[in-house]
């Protein structure tokens, strides 16, 4: 679990996710829908005066940012908060470098006052820098506006048929052999206004969804427990989400259930309850080398780290190095057409993805979202770069991919929805796992460590299955496995069909200094690992 998430599952975490100038108000005024006539006058004020003062760039978001929080602990409510955060963030170039700021004041006259520092702050930053600014072009789109596909708003639930969905989790998870289980409804809605200088004026309206929860076994004679977090992954929907339906269930070997477009979070409560359960008596894991069978729900967060942050171009270029460093993806081996993985890897960033946590009509440059190549054929090809990074890769235009998380934000290079392409034969789950002699098969999130340039790391997972001779033996306990990032990727020697395919995800990617978060989602379909070095987690050194 990332700081951050470990933070925002805490009550006192609430505070954390606090954006600058946050209210808390009631849960009625979630469904005030965005101004975007507001939006419009506040931004034409702005561009007007950045041309004034001699801008020759100008951008405006003007937002309102939204968030509900429910938490609560076996048959306890521990929290209900709705807040939100609004104000206006202006960026300018002025004499080729960077200005920006802003104000929760949402009025022309204080626009325009925050345009005069930005500019006044650009001007600064001019006389100490060594190239001016390369930005991209991007086409003006005009007035258009986008919105996350629902057929339900989550926000619109009467908070009482929250609270009645998790403790009914909770209660079926007790009866099922839990001791402790806690669950937590994050929900939340990004009112975005965009407008720049190119001539676009964009209305953004976008929401995500997230329900995890903790099941904790306690085995009373020895004090030890065990524990088995949620399977399912954030989403980009609405409520419809937790509909449960039978199509977003994946029946998977050893009995566990998978879930993509849908959930049916009692049922995976009664299933984390007993499994927190059967861990207790499952036998440690003999370290060695293993053939790895990965579930999405996995490999999400492998992809994540080795994947998608050391290929973010301003990691790689050393302009970032907080959260776990900068990148051993250097440009020469994109040059060089640097080996990631076997012929059969094949990662694409992705920021139209439906569901997903990353999918927006625009990033906050005002450039149209897209999907590209990052590996291809396990041949590196391309990054993930923003408008004044894309000449540097010898670019055209911007990859679509700079985020801010709040209007008092500068927005930058933030990840794109990066997943594994499913494999292009015809293979299920039974049939990789029937050819598996000596393996493991992992499923959920666990505890992982990477190093500082994203190329050596190890991941562990809530559920992990012993596979022998192609068939499932049980439970063990205390694995993970150690990698190499290029090594890793090249030992990947078979890859689900895309009946498969289903999305992980991260609710709190964090990165930046100051930090900011963003929600990211990561697809795969299960996958395949020849010889991976496994760890006893439980092993103290020297035993």
């Amino acid at each position: 679990m990332r700081r951050r998430e470990f933070l925002a599952l805490s009550g006192a975490g609430l505070a954390g996710m606090m954006l600058p100038h946050t209210r808390l108000i009631a849960a009625e005024q979630l469904l005030e829908p965005g101004d975007a006539a507001l939006g419009k006058r506040l931004a034409d004020a702005a561009l007007q005066a950045a041309r004034t003062a001699g801008a020759t760039y100008c951008d405006v978001r003007i937002g309102r940012y939204l968030n509900q929080a429910v938490i609560t602990r076996e048959r306890l409510v521990q929290n209900v908060t709705n807040s939100e955060s609004a104000g206006v963030g202006v960026r300018v170039i002025v004499d080729g470098a960077w200005g920006f700021a802003a104000t929760h004041q949402r009025t022309p006259e204080q626009v325009v006052q925050a345009v005069g520092h930005a500019v006044a702050i650009a001007r600064a930053n001019a006389r100490v820098q060594s190239r001016p600014v390369q930005l991209a072009p991007t086409p003006g789109v005009g007035e258009v506006r986008w919105a996350t596909p629902l057929r339900r708003n989550a926000m619109a639930v009467p908070v009482q048929d929250k609270v009645a969905l998790l403790l009914d989790i909770n209660a079926a998870a007790l009866d099922a052999g839990a001791d402790f289980f806690n669950s937590t409804l994050f929900l939340v809605n990004e009112q975005k206004y965009f407008a720049s200088t190119d001539g676009s004026w964009i209305d953004q309206d976008i929401h995500r969804i997230w329900l995890p929860f903790t099941a904790t076994a306690v085995d009373k004679a020895s004090g030890r427990f065990r524990t088995r977090n949620g399977l399912s992954a954030p989403m980009g929907m609405g409520w419809e989400f937790l509909d449960g339906q039978a199509s977003g269930k994946y029946s998977l070997p050893g009995g566990v259930i998978g879930y993509g477009h849908s959930y049916d979070p009692r049922e995976d409560a009664v299933a984390a309850a007993r499994h927190a359960r059967q861990k207790l008596s499952a036998p440690s894991v003999k370290p060695g080398r293993y053939d790895l069978v990965l579930d999405p729900s996995n490999l999400f967060l492998t992809i994540h780290e080795n994947v998608g942050h050391p290929l973010e171009l301003d990691r790689v270029l050393g302009y970032e190095a907080n959260y776990a460093g900068t990148s051993f993806a250097t440009l020469d081996k994109r040059d060089a057409g640097f080996r990631w993985g076997s012929d059969i890897v094949n990662f694409f960033a992705d920021k139209t993805q439906p569901g997903s946590l990353g999918a927006v009509g625009y990033d906050d440059e005002g450039v149209r979202t897209q999907r590209w190549d990052l590996v291809r054929d396990g041949i590196l090809v391309d990054y993930q770069a923003t408008r004044d990074e894309a000449h540097i890769l010898g670019r055209e235009a911007s990859h679509g991919c700079s985020y801010a998380d709040s209007w008092s934000s500068v927005q930058f290079q933030r990840m794109a929805n990066v997943s594994l392409a499913p494999g292009k034969a015809p293979l299920s789950v039974e049939a990789m796992i029937k050819d598996v002699e000596n393996g493991l098969y992992f499923h959920g999130r666990g505890s992982y460590s990477i190093d500082q340039q994203r190329y050596n790391a190890q991941f562990g997972g809530q559920l992990c299955y012993e596979i022998r001779n192609g068939r499932i033996t049980g439970l063990v306990e205390d694995a993970a496995y150690q990698i190499r990032t290029p090594e890793f990727w090249n030992a990947c020697s078979a890859i689900c069909d895309d009946r498969d395919f289903r999305l992980g995800g991260s609710f709190f990617d964090g990165k930046g200094q100051p930090g900011q978060v963003s929600a990211v989602s990561h697809g795969s379909s299960t996958t395949r690992f020849n010889g991976i070095n496994i760890i006893n987690t439980a092993r103290s050194l020297g035993a």
